[in-house]
């Protein structure tokens, strides 16, 4: 069997050579690791729960919503829910880093002939996620899988930045990474499932580590 279309724009939406700039954030985990995060079991445990107390009741139900509302042509619904997430981004370094990677995306999409994007290049609540969902709407990518690809790029992320900071070895790196893997197709469903009301990170201990890191005297990341 030939592999879908679908399945092989996911594959290039996760991939960590997708130019957004991703890779220079480190969403306060530089911070950690400078304060008591020194081997692997304590960078799971970080990357884990801020996994499942952050970007999957915040993020990924934010994703579900806008992608949605895209395949329903409801722009005005993408800006809102857009809008929202960016309003949840609680320091300057995470929200810069929402407004540049969106912007980033925008730009890409745009020149992969995804015209609506175009407008998103300078919309002032832009957010990464309202533009993954673009694509995942356009490129018929079903919101189950788009939800988890968002997720195991966020989670690939950070294991890279834990192999850098901690630091570890690759292998640590993987492992770190297929745990994160066992635990996504879960907070899918739980994504699925958040009604509105209960859409929002609960994370306080990554949002103080981003917001100490700002003043943190030596950095490899910007956030």
């Amino acid at each position: 069997m030939r592999p879908s279309p679908q399945l092989l724009r996911l594959l290039q939406l996760a991939s960590p050579a997708l130019p957004v700039g991703a890779f220079a954030y480190s969403q306060g985990l530089e911070w950690g690791a400078e304060h008591g995060l020194e081997d692997e079991a304590a960078a799971a445990s970080w990357i884990f729960g801020v996994m499942e107390h952050g970007p999957a009741r915040l993020d990924l139900p934010c994703l579900i919503r806008m992608h949605r509302a895209w395949l329903d042509d409801d722009e005005a619904e993408v800006r809102r829910w857009s809008a929202r997430l960016l309003a949840s981004r609680e320091t300057a370094e995470l929200r810069q880093e929402e407004l540049q990677t969106g912007a980033a995306l925008a730009r890409l999409l745009r020149d992969l002939d995804l015209d609506e994007a175009g407008a998103w290049t300078t919309f002032p609540r832009r957010t990464f996620a309202a533009l993954f969902a673009l694509a995942g709407a356009r490129w018929g990518i079903e919101t189950g899988d788009l939800s988890a690809a968002l997720l195991f790029a966020w989670a690939e992320n950070q294991a890279a930045a834990a192999i850098k900071l901690v630091p570890l070895g690759q292998t640590s790196g993987q492992r770190i990474l297929s745990g994160a893997a066992g635990l996504i197709p879960g907070l899918v469903e739980l994504a699925l499932e958040l009604p509105d009301a209960e859409v929002g990170g609960t994370a306080p201990g990554q949002v103080m580590a981003s917001a100490l890191h700002e003043i943190q005297r030596t950095r490899l990341f910007r956030s």
